[in-house]
């Protein structure tokens, strides 16, 4: 199958020259090929972030070779990998990456190696692979190259492990950990507003991080005008999960960028 686009996420920044190499090596390939950047902002070396960003995004792009490098084991033995999803492909390391995204976009149907010297470039550096591996690989499979091209089959694909999320009812609350955080400085959490009615919390919560992190009170809204300027909430965005965010303000800034695990309790305080 030939795709019309590329999409391109990395960890890469646009400050360095890393995007644009990667996309020479694309244009050098497959000229014709549209390339659509997701975001090369994402945290150095946050798998999760990423694959939360892929997952909720990808669903809402055209049916394409989906690019992806976040890649602290570049020159390890991790494999790189195409996967199959039932509607697109998705390139990039063997690290729990892709796999949210293929399941967003109806599942995992084949995976293979990346190992064939034919769709890479003649010189692979050991610590650009984002260059010299994945996007040769994803200007092929555009121009229509099968996937089962490029290597043996893989069935032991990676997976990320499942992100903390605990339900306690003495006292009643939810324990919870983070998915991605956005330029926002809005922060997504690994639960639904399902989960909060399982643990028993109704509109106004206390939502605690870790020492020396603040507790702070919070309503549960819709949206961020539920609050005063500067007042914490949290919501369900636009992906079906809880977050917290600060109306005009920052819930990064609020707690710090380091947390990556929240306490939610029941509040007793009046708003």
């Amino acid at each position: 199958m030939v795709y019309d686009w590329i999409s391109f996420t990395t960890d890469y920044g646009l400050s360095d020259g890393f995007t644009a190499a990667c996309r020479g090596v694309i244009a050098g390939i497959a000229p014709d090929v549209g390339v659509m950047d997701v975001t090369h902002d994402v945290p150095p070396q946050r798998i999760r972030q990423a694959a939360s960003v892929l997952a909720d995004t990808l669903p809402f792009l055209p049916k394409c070779v989906h690019l992806a490098v976040v890649d602290p084991g570049v020159g390890s033995r991790r494999r790189g990998v195409v996967v199959v999803a039932l509607r697109g492909l998705l390139v990039g390391p063997d690290n729990g990456l892709l796999l949210p995204a293929a399941e967003a976009l109806g599942g995992v149907q084949a995976a293979y190696e990346l190992t064939e010297p034919a769709y890479q470039l003649p010189h692979v550096s050991a610590t650009f692979h984002g260059r010299d591996i994945f996007a040769p690989a994803a200007a092929h499979l555009a121009l229509g190259v099968a996937p089962e091209a490029f290597g043996k089959p893989v069935s032991d694909l990676v997976e990320l492990p499942t992100p903390l999320h605990v339900i306690s009812t003495r006292p009643k609350g939810l324990i919870v950990g983070v998915l991605a955080t956005d330029h926002y400085g809005n922060i997504q959490l690994a639960a639904t507003m399902d989960d909060l009615r399982e643990a028993g919390l109704g509109k106004l919560v206390e939502i605690h991080g870790y020492d020396p992190e603040p507790t702070v009170t919070a309503i549960v809204g819709r949206t961020f005008s539920d609050v005063g300027p500067g007042r914490p909430i949290l919501y369900e965005d636009s992906s079906g999960h809880l977050a917290i965010a600060v109306n005009y303000g920052s819930a990064v800034e609020m707690f710090g960028a380091e947390t990556d695990e929240f306490t939610i309790t029941a509040s007793s305080k009046r708003w």
